[in-house]
């Protein structure tokens, strides 16, 4: 019987090794931190051996395979000695996709990539397809091929989860784009960064689908290096050379397999970024072969994802939005790019190597003033502090900033947290840190 060790006990590691003990593996896991209650629960209903708070080298080293979770970097030093002794270190994702023959339509990008895959979802279901939702939402792959048959699977893939999968196979990719991200993790190399994101593209052959944003210099310049044999469907706002879907005279269109066009007003989805991921979305469905009216009600009718631009409410004229999911730059620009009033921006947190040249003209022409949020505001103060705006800096947490922003904010503007960082200096997750603000917001 080969052993199979996983690290990490998160949604991804627990459904991983339920999965391998479904399979008669020999299985173990171990994770460096606190387990949560629900995942060893997980474990001890399957008999599944764990440990916590620290790893026991020889049950580790030992292993045929390593399931590694997605958060672990690849150069921890276990994962070194791991590699040093050649002990295979693969997803979750890879090892899932081993065990099911559903057709999976996975999604990538540095920014839209959850609320394209939600999407997605969503059509799928509300078709009436037997669909399950894993990957970076939902829950985990492995999980739901070792308990539950599903016919589709419509996943978000990050970076760190491609970065180990070999074999897998997406019969529809999608690369919504690919901007500046994560450096911190690939050695501040934007081609390390950019080969992973191509990985979606691995193993396709002429029987599957590459569907891309046709603007993105990078994706275009990228294409012509892969020689890709998937068949190519690329997007656009406007009609262009080469795209299949855009919008023209106030229609969407989507001229393969099958025309489809629907009214750009009847999108529940609003902004150029979201037409961006409603053009995705469409294709996806056309090329699984749902309806056309199942696919314009179910664009008609989504009602967005938490944490991306996400109204709260509006506190004495001043409307608050949500976008704690904003974790790069990119997605930070798309938001004011959106906005129709002056904003107060609360902006900071853990840094991924961000360059904020991209978002600066539309601080200059958007924004009433700035709230730096986040233990080190030292690189936020250096680039932003020469515009002149009016800035608070906030260290100690949510409730002081929200207080900064509603302070510095005039009756009629708007208050958006889109903070082109990580979460991870002073919240647990951009989920906790868009609680937070919803929270303190309401409590005003």
């Amino acid at each position: 019987m080969n052993r199979i060790v996983i690290l990490g006990a998160g949604e991804s590691g627990a459904g991983a090794a339920v999965l391998a003990r479904v399979k008669g593996f020999d299985t173990f896991v171990s994770d460096a931190g606190p387990i949560k209650d629900k995942y060893k629960q997980l474990l001890d209903q399957y008999a599944i051996p764990w440990e916590e708070g620290g790893h026991t080298e020889a049950a580790i080293l030992n292993a045929d395979e390593v399931i590694k979770s997605p958060g672990i970097p690849n150069d921890a030093p276990l994962v070194q000695k791991l590699k040093e002794q050649g002990t295979p270190i693969i997803s979750e994702i890879e090892f899932a996709g081993r065990y099911t023959n559903a057709m999976m339509i996975c999604i990538t990008g540095s920014n839209g990539k959850t609320t394209t895959t939600s999407l997605i979802y969503h059509i799928f279901k509300s078709a009436g397809k037997n669909v399950g939702l894993a990957g970076n939402i939902g829950r985990s792959l492995a999980l739901q091929v070792a308990t539950e048959q599903h016919d589709y699977y419509v996943i978000e893939l990050s970076s760190f989860q491609l970065d180990n999968m070999y074999d897998f196979r997406a019969n529809i990719a999608i690369l919504m784009n690919i901007t500046p991200d994560h450096l911190d993790r690939y050695d501040h190399c934007m081609q390390n960064y950019v080969d992973a994101k191509f990985r979606i593209t691995r193993n396709q052959t002429e029987d599957d689908a590459f569907i891309y944003w046709n603007d993105d210099p990078i994706i275009r310049r990228e294409l012509q290096k892969h020689g890709l044999k998937a068949h190519l469907y690329p997007f656009s706002a406007v009609k262009e050379d080469g795209a299949i879907a855009y919008v023209e005279d106030g229609e969407v269109e989507i001229n393969t397999p099958i025309a489809f066009n629907m009214e750009q007003e009847e999108l529940a989805l609003r902004g150029t970024h979201n037409l961006y991921n409603s053009l995705a979305a469409g294709i996806s469905a056309n090329l699984a072969g749902i309806e056309k009216e199942d696919i314009r009600k179910a664009l008609s009718d989504f009602r967005g994802v938490p944490h991306r631009l996400e109204p709260v409410c509006d506190v004495r004229g001043i409307h608050f939005i949500n976008d704690s999911k904003a974790t790069n730059v990119n997605s930070c620009w798309y938001a004011l790019q959106s906005m129709t009033t002056k904003t107060v921006l609360i902006l900071g947190g853990k840094d991924k190597g961000n360059d904020y040249t991209e978002i600066e003209d539309l601080v200059r022409q958007k924004c009433s003033a700035l709230v730096y949020l986040g233990l080190h505001n030292e690189k936020l103060h250096a680039f932003f502090d020469r515009l002149g705006l009016p800035v608070a800096d906030v260290q100690t947490g949510m409730q002081d900033a929200v207080e900064a922003a509603y302070r510095l904010a005039k009756k009629g503007e708007t208050v958006l947290l889109s903070p082109c960082c990580a979460s991870f200096d002073l919240f647990k997750s951009y989920e906790d840190r868009g609680d937070q603000f919803k929270a303190c917001v309401r409590a005003l």
